[in-house]
């Protein structure tokens, strides 16, 4: 298991949110990147040195400092889409080798290169800058039925990585919520949404989710 590439964003225009940037255009990075705990959301601050979001509301902070989506889910969209797919196309900071994202549990803890250590907090739920970045129409829709989300991560250990940097799972909680059930939990089969209150690393967003479904 080990990175192939690690992505930073460039500042595109963003029609597609009326907003005034996105940071989905990531690109390879040659060199070492500075991994950082961002803090709460609200300020553009992720977890890679040199990278930032701009839709402030919705992404960046702690919860969603650094986003990893797998080499293998990348080939299996190029299949269906017809067109290459460079390490960083889904807007992933982490793109990964024989690591499978999907089936990480929340909670569970990766040690990449000798010092970095990130932890799986929740999936990616896709939005119109997606879709308009990609420029497929229906891409959400299919993005959900696919439930190949891809993982945010957690920065409990700051430090240096880079591509090549081998990945080690060096914690796996005690419970069966991985990143494709919380996804599919939170976008298509909301009863799913009470199985996710075991996962104590959920986002307390997504927790007070689960949460009021189960006293409905």
């Amino acid at each position: 298991m080990k990175l192939l590439s690690v992505n930073v964003g460039r500042p595109r225009p963003n029609p597609w949110k009326g907003l005034s940037a996105t940071g989905i255009d990531k690109r390879p990075v040659h060199g070492p990147v500075s991994v950082i705990a961002p803090g709460p959301k609200g300020t553009g601050t992720v977890g890679l040195v040199g990278d930032r979001v701009y839709d402030v509301k919705h992404h960046g902070g702690s919860d969603q400092a650094v986003y990893a989506y797998a080499r293998e889910d990348l080939d299996e969209w190029q299949a269906e889409l017809g067109r290459p797919l460079a390490g960083g196309a889904f807007g992933d900071n982490l793109t990964t080798l024989g690591l499978d994202v999907n089936g990480a549990l929340i909670g569970e803890r990766w040690r990449i290169g000798p010092h970095v250590v990130l932890e799986v907090s929740c999936a990616r739920i896709p939005c119109a800058t997606f879709q308009g970045w990609l420029e497929r129409e229906g891409w959400i829709k299919r993005f959900m039925q696919a439930a190949l989300p891809g993982a945010y991560l957690r920065v409990i250990e700051p430090g240096e990585i880079r591509a090549g940097d081998p990945v080690e799972i060096v914690h796996r909680p005690d419970h069966d919520v991985s990143v494709a059930l919380a996804f599919r939990a939170m976008t298509l089969e909301p009863e799913l949404l009470p199985r996710l209150l075991v996962a104590d690393a959920l986002p307390e967003e997504s927790r007070e989710l689960a949460r009021r479904r189960t006293t409905t």
